[in-house]
This record gives C-alpha cells, structure tokens and sequence, in this order.
C-alpha cells in the first residue's frame, strides 16, 4: 500500500504542478513552468484545455444557431492558428479575460496532436546525413549584422545560372496556413519547424526527414543556430507562446526552455539573434489588438529586449520600452485608461561587437504619454542592457486597433502606425566607415551614424504609405515591412503599398535600389497585379479584416490576390535579389540594372513530395534562403486576409 501511494503521488505531483501553473497566470513562477512545459506530454494540458473551452466557449461553439464554428470544425485547425484567431483576430473580445496559458490550453485540447507522424514515417530518409558542417543559413540576417546577404561562395546561384532554376521538390504541412519561420541550413541539413509545433531536420537535396519532434506550440520565429562554449550546436526559436527553446540539433532533444515574456500579452514576432554566448530576444505585445475591444482596459503592456545565456537560458537582463504604464485619465467610454505603453520589438536584434551594442527597431505607442524610444531605432549596452542611444523618426505616434473602428480606447491625435519592422542593417561603406541603415512602416529609409550617437546621415522615402490627413483613419498597411538587404554598396528595399482609397496616397509596391552612401535611387522596379478585384473582394485593412472574419472563398482569392506587393525580408547575392510577393509570386532581379531575370508563381496547388496535398499562397515575414544552387521558398501567409498556404519549394539550378 505504501509503494502505491508513493507511486500515485509521484503521478499527481507533476499535474497539480502543471494545473497550479497554467491557472496562476498573474504571477507564474518560472521553474515550475519549464517544469511543465518540459514534461507536457506526460500532463493532461488537453483536459485543462476542454474544461476552460466548456466553462467559457461552448455556449457559443456547441450552439448550432449562433453559426460558431463546432469543436469538430476547430479541430481542423493548429494550436497556432486558434491562438492567433484568440489574440489578434475575430475571438480576441471573447478572449480577452483569458489568460495568455488558458488560451494556449484552449488551443491544445482543440487542435490535438498534429497529423505530421504519418508522413514523417513514410519520407523517413534512407541514408545519414554527410559529414558537412558549412553554415549556409543560420539565423534570421544570414549572416552578421542583419545584411540578409549570402556570398557567391555559398549561395552557388548567380546572373548566369538563375534562369534554370527549376522545382526539385515540395513538402506540405497538414493544418498548415502561414509558413512563416525561416529555416537554418547547416550542410546537407535544412531545419524547419511549423505552426502546428513541428520541428524537422530535412535532406536539403531531396526532401526526406531525418529528425523530427513536437513542441508545445507553434513554432514563430526564424532558427537560430548557435554553439555553447563545449561545442553543443543548438537551435534556438520562439513558439507562440512566448517561449524560447534551445534545441539540440544532432539528438532533437531540448536542452532548455524559457519564458520571455514581459507581459500576460506578450508575443515573440521578429527572430532571436545570438553572439558570443548571449541570445537577445526581442519582445512585442498583442495588446495593440485587445484594446480594440471596448471592454479592454488600454493599455498596460509594452516591449523589449531579453538577454538569455545560451547555456541554460537564464535572464542576463531585460530592456523595457517604457516605464511602467500608471492610469492617465478616462478614455472617450469613460473608462480608465493608462499609459505609456507599446514600443513593441518585432524586428530582430542587430549585434554590433566592435562596439559593444545591441540594435533595434520599435513601434508605436499603444496610450499617451508618447515616449521618445516609439517609433525609433534604440541602441542597448550588450553586458547590461542599458540605453546608449535612441534615434526617434516619428514623435507622437500612439496608435491602437481601436482607430480602425472609432473605438473608445483610439487615443487622441492617434498617430499612423509606423513601427520599424525591418531589422537594423549594420553596414560599410566603401569609405571604411560604417552605418546603420533602417526602413519603417512610413515608407522611409534612414542612414544613422553608430559612432555619433544615431546622427541622422540621410533619409530617402520610397512609399508614401505616411501622406494623409486623418491618419489613425488611413492606415493603409504599406511602406517597408519585414526586411531589406544589402549587396556590395546598394541598399535593396521592397514596399508592400496595398491598394487603398486614401487621401494623398498613391502606392508604390516593388523594389528600390538605393545608394548606401547617400540614398540616391539607382533603379525602382514595381510589381503589378495583372487582374482585376471587385470592391466587394477587397479585405479590410489588417487587424481589422482579422477582427471582421470577411471572407472570400479561396478560389476567388488565389484566382486574384488583392495583396501583390513586397513585404518579406529580402535575400541578396552579390549579382542577384530574390523577393517573395503577396501574391506568392518570387522574384530574382539583377542588382546591378534591376532587370527581371527569374519568377516562379507559388499560390497554386501542389501534390507534394511528401504525399500532402498542399497548396502555396503569400511570401511574407521571412525571406528566401540559398544554398550551394539551391534556393528555398516558403509560401502561404493568411493572417491579414492574404492568402493561405502549407508549401516548402525547393528549386535547383540545372546542373
């Protein structure tokens, strides 16, 4: 009797951990936390998971005549997409008093296990990988310093060869819709992880899996691979539950897990960056969705940046955007509201040794006070984390998703939204001196000085995406996105600039070249749509379509993209730029002229290799990588009403 209540006790200790954990989300504590999440597939998450669904959804969702999509339909879709759907889109009024952990159970009970293990067996490889260790994509920059350039040595695809380019083979993802971490490649590995929580270790040349295994949730942000001081290669990623793994990239075993989160709200949307030791982390905030709902108290949260140890991932220290948000007044329903908050971190962290700093990229306030670290590029002390510097582009920009609807917690003067999402370039000129180059939602790009404190060089504007009167009501989701990149001394930088009605705005989508010395124009190369979209199929404007549920089905969607601009990061060669389009056409431009040398139309479906029907759709977020002749594309993106997919291409050079 003795060994039984021993043995029982032993199997309940870790559950009532687990449950103690995930319903004290005010004050989580972290070790139990990595306790659990290290042990989630022995915790009953899904039973948690259906009692919160029973307690606080099927009131809707069992109820045929509300018209909510059933526990059956919601099935059909991964933890990240509900997640999604909870914080950003149409369910966020509903899920507002849950918990970032109580949504994440919700979410596991719903979509299950993921249907990967059927194929993975089948497309096992049937040969080890060889002995080669060349690093051809091991972060989000591709390299040092954020430039996304990959050198002729490495990327084997140049202006002679591009035109061959030819499709050797394509995954496809079940429960898949937005393709949006970019992989690392290390030799004959590429490693790719997916939405559903599926991280894969994949023969570049055929397709075959090697290695597989399944996190909690799903897998955000780009891989990063980085090396312990005893040589352990790792590969490191934020899921979407704000939380850092450190994996092992020979035995797939995870080797830490860490929360990085600042807020309840807190979400990890640009990638990990790592030096020396050090992973900087940059956070954001859901909050700038929430407080569209008028029963949200606005706002509380703001972003940063962590600094984890990569041996472990204990915090070295952490950054905040703002001070701690105190209540400021009465919002325009009467209800309280507080600030500052915002400055949300959604681009990845740019290193830069020589001088000992860390850069990034900040967005808008979400409640006055403005700050001046919104909308600015923001240099940190790399041992401590202290503000060195900070260089603010647009003053007075505060901006919620209440101003696309006249919601109560819109804030006065509202601003237009004009984060800097694209990483920090640190580059040099062919003077020997070296500069810091940022593009922003406004459509501007900006040359700093980093040996003067972020002196402004010069500034050139590609998109117009700021003109306007009104502009909490003009929002048109334009301007510079996710990347831009650097070849020899030109500054390639893509617009994404939707069609929208607006005063004083005239879009520009497709792709700049610019002098880095002093932002002359070398050469603008637009893209075009080519058919014609009624205004009944055109989607609102971001979070808001999110938010509305407008839907258009998708064979009218991938019959004529609304969406055709540039907004993923770009990846350039010393002759080449490759550029992936909303419309999931990807491109190869001649640097030097910007000539057209190469296209390839993805939103189409494709019977994969892997025995998945899938389908491609939208290239955003991240960009293309290389690798020896070798180009990888990812394609679908659906989280603004762009168009859904589930595919990995893998296009080769002719031999």
């Amino acid at each position: 009797m003795r060994v039984l209540k021993i043995l029982l006790l032993v199997i309940l200790l870790p559950v009532a951990a687990a449950a103690v954990w995930w319903f004290a989300a005010d004050a989580p504590d972290k070790t139990l936390e990595s306790l659990a999440m290290r042990h989630a597939d022995k915790l009953p998450l899904a039973w948690f998971g259906q009692r919160l669904f029973d307690q606080h959804c099927a009131s809707c969702h069992d109820n045929p005549a509300t018209h909510a999509p059933g526990r059956e339909a919601l099935a059909g879709f991964s933890k990240e997409s509900i997640v999604i759907a909870m914080e950003f889109g149409k369910m966020t009024p509903m899920a507002a008093h849950l918990s970032k952990q109580e949504k994440g159970l919700i979410a596991i009970y719903l979509a299950g296990n993921a249907p990967a293990a059927a194929w993975v067996e089948a497309h096992r490889c049937a040969q080890p990988a060889a002995d080669d260790a060349t690093a051809y994509a091991g972060n989000w920059g591709l390299g040092t310093h954020n430039r996304r350039h990959v050198p002729d040595t490495l990327a084997g695809i140049d202006r002679d060869n591009v035109g061959s380019l030819q499709l050797a083979w394509s995954l496809a993802f079940p429960k898949v819709t937005d393709m949006r971490s970019q992989p690392a490649i290390i030799g004959d590995n590429l490693y790719f992880g997916d939405k559903t929580g599926q991280l894969y270790a994949i023969d570049r040349h055929t397709g075959c899996v090697r290695r597989h295994r399944e996190v909690l949730s799903g897998i955000r942000s780009a891989l990063t691979v980085a090396e312990t001081s005893a040589g352990r290669t790792l590969l490191v990623f934020a899921d979407s539950m704000a939380t850092i793994y450190a994996v092992d990239a020979q035995s797939f075993d995870i080797v830490w897990q860490q929360a990085a989160r600042l807020y309840d709200t807190s979400v990890i949307t640009g990638s990990i960056t790592y030096h020396d030791g050090q992973l900087f982390v940059p956070v954001s905030s859901y909050e700038v969705a929430v407080s569209g709902s008028p029963d949200h108290v606005c706002c509380t949260s703001h972003g940063g940046v962590i600094a984890l140890d990569v041996h472990d991932g204990a915090q070295q220290w952490a950054w905040h955007g703002t001070q701690e948000a105190t209540l400021q007044g009465r919002n325009a329903a009467g209800a309280d509201i507080y600030g500052p908050s915002g400055v949300s971190v959604w681009s990845t962290p740019t290193v830069d040794a020589q001088r000992g700093l860390v850069y990034v990229g900040t967005g808008e306030n979400l409640s006055h006070p403005a700050t001046d670290t919104s909308d600015a590029i923001v240099a940190l002390d790399m041992a401590s984390g202290a503000l060195a510097w900070q260089f603010q582009a647009t003053a007075g920009d505060v901006w919620n998703a209440a101003c696309l609807n006249d919601g109560a917690n819109c804030p006065q003067d509202a601003g237009g939204d004009f984060d800097f999402g694209a990483s920090v370039i640190l580059a040099t000129l062919d003077s020997g001196e070296d500069i810091l180059l940022a593009g922003q939602k406004s459509g501007d790009v900006f040359a700093l000085d980093p040996d003067a404190k972020g002196a402004l060089l010069w500034s050139r504007r590609v998109s117009n995406a700021a003109i306007g009167s009104d502009l909490h009501k003009t929002t048109t989701n334009g301007g510079i996105h996710w990347g831009m990149s650097v070849a020899g001394q030109r500054l390639l930088v893509a617009a994404a600039d939707p069609e929208r009605v607006r005063p004083g705005y005239d879009p520009r989508p497709g792709l700049h070249a610019l002098d880095m010395a002093d932002g002359a124009v070398h050469w603008f190369r637009p893209v075009q749509r080519g058919c014609h979209i009624p205004d009944e199929h055109k989607p609102l404007v971001g979070l808001q379509n999110m938010r509305a549920g407008k839907t258009i089905d998708l064979a009218t969607q991938y019959a004529c993209s609304f969406y055709y601009g540039l907004s993923a990061a770009l990846t350039s060669t010393d002759e080449l730029v490759f550029s992936g389009g909303l419309d999931g056409v990807v491109r190869a431009f001649d640097v030097a002229s910007g000539e057209l040398l190469w296209r390839a139309e993805t939103a189409r479906p494709i019977s994969a290799d892997n025995g998945v029907q899938g389908h491609g759709g939208a290239i955003d977020v991240s960009g293309q990588v290389l690798a020896d002749g070798w180009l990888y594309v990812q394609s679908g993106y659906s989280m603004f009403g762009q168009l859904p997919g589930n595919v990995l291409l893998a296009y080769r050079v002719a031999p």
